[in-house]
């Protein structure tokens, strides 16, 4: 357990990553806010921006390159775009500083794997510093935990990749599906796009509208089937289609397998309850029982509902989680609780807003 409170340095403070984290660092009783940073409304105090937390937080945002700016941080969280953090989390390493980056430019240990990744999104294929990818560690807890716990440098996992790979891990862990035709279904709200204004989300288009994009060409296909395959010792290929939904947060994912031969309900509770029974994020719920996006909304769980299609021989998994929460912030928060030795639940362990 931390004996002090911990430094915080946080830049892309502004995003909604950013506030989402500030809303959960706020009331961790081991965490003091020392920096907030970005490249845009600097010098403005963060309530101004978000008015909601005037009186919780009122720190002023500084540009990251003002000398005036503390960096006497223990932990720094990168909420930015894919790019940015490959080419500073050195700088903090070297003083001893740990790092979590919110994008992809450390969810991959190799620059292969980095260029596939990069030519998805359509950034430069060489990472910008490919020699510290070997020492980053996927932060998925509920995979990765005792690996996060002595790694100073964590990959924070893309949204819709949480929701699907908790969805479907156990069932292939355990061997009860088909590893080929794995299919994911999954809708998010709008603010997975982030903060950055579109005309494509402007509130008449965006209204009553729902739309698949990225078909066949999702970023988060490769975290997903790197860590699927990781699994079963063989390549995974999955088909994967992402929608946008005409909420603000949540994803709701649903997912179809092939069920193996004999493998019935009892077999399912038993392999999820045995991997994921004592994982304190997670709930799982049974054929019948209704998931919404507003069950999680807020929180950091991740609820998962099973049934077995018996007329087509069909798994079908619901997975659910705030995008902005256990898809980012939350799991973030969840990562530096395991990173700095503090009780993993400690600022997270609440149920979330209800409509």
């Amino acid at each position: 357990m931390a004996k002090k409170k911990l430094r915080v340095g946080l830049i892309g403070a502004t995003g909604y990553g950013g506030v989402g984290l500030i809303e959960l660092l706020i009331n961790h009783p081991y965490i003091s806010i020392a920096a907030l940073m970005a490249k845009q409304e600097i010098d403005k105090p963060i309530s101004a921006i978000y008015p909601h937390l005037k009186g919780f937080c009122d720190l002023p945002v500084f540009d990251p390159a003002d000398p005036k700016c503390p960096h006497d941080f223990d932990i720094v969280f990168y909420a930015t775009p894919d790019g940015v953090g490959q080419k500073e989390a050195r700088k903090w390493l070297n003083k001893g500083i740990k790092v979590i980056d919110y994008s992809g430019d450390f969810r991959f240990n190799d620059k292969d794997s980095y260029a596939s990744y990069a030519a998805r999104i359509g950034k430069p294929k060489e990472h910008a510093d490919p020699d510290i990818l070997h020492s980053s560690t996927y932060g998925l807890p509920e995979l990765h935990r005792e690996k996060i716990a002595s790694s100073d440098l964590v990959g924070n996992p893309g949204c819709f990749a949480v929701s699907c790979i908790l969805g479907i891990v156990p069932a292939l862990k355990f061997g009860l599906i088909d590893s080929k035709d794995i299919i994911f279904d999954a809708k998010s709200g709008v603010s997975g796009a982030g903060k950055t204004p579109s005309p494509l989300f402007h509130f008449p288009a965006r209204y009553e509208a729902v739309n698949a994009y990225k078909v066949t060409g999702h970023q988060h296909v490769y975290e997903i089937e790197r860590e699927l395959a990781s699994l079963t010792d063989k390549e995974i290929k999955i088909t994967f289609t992402p929608h946008v939904i005409p909420v603000s947060r949540g994803i709701i994912a649903t997912i179809y397998a092939n069920i193996a031969t004999n493998v019935n309900m009892e077999n399912l509770r038993e392999a999820y309850g045995s991997m994921y029974s004592k994982e304190p994020f997670i709930r799982i719920f049974s054929h019948g029982e209704i998931l919404s996006t507003t069950d999680v909304r807020g929180s950091n769980f991740c609820n998962i509902l099973l049934t077995i299609d018996s007329r087509t021989g069909k798994l079908i998994v619901i997975s659910v989680i705030d995008n902005l929460v256990k898809g980012q912030a939350g799991n973030a928060l969840q990562n530096m609780n395991i990173m700095m030795q503090i009780e993993e639940t400690t600022g997270l362990m609440y149920p979330g807003n209800f409509p």
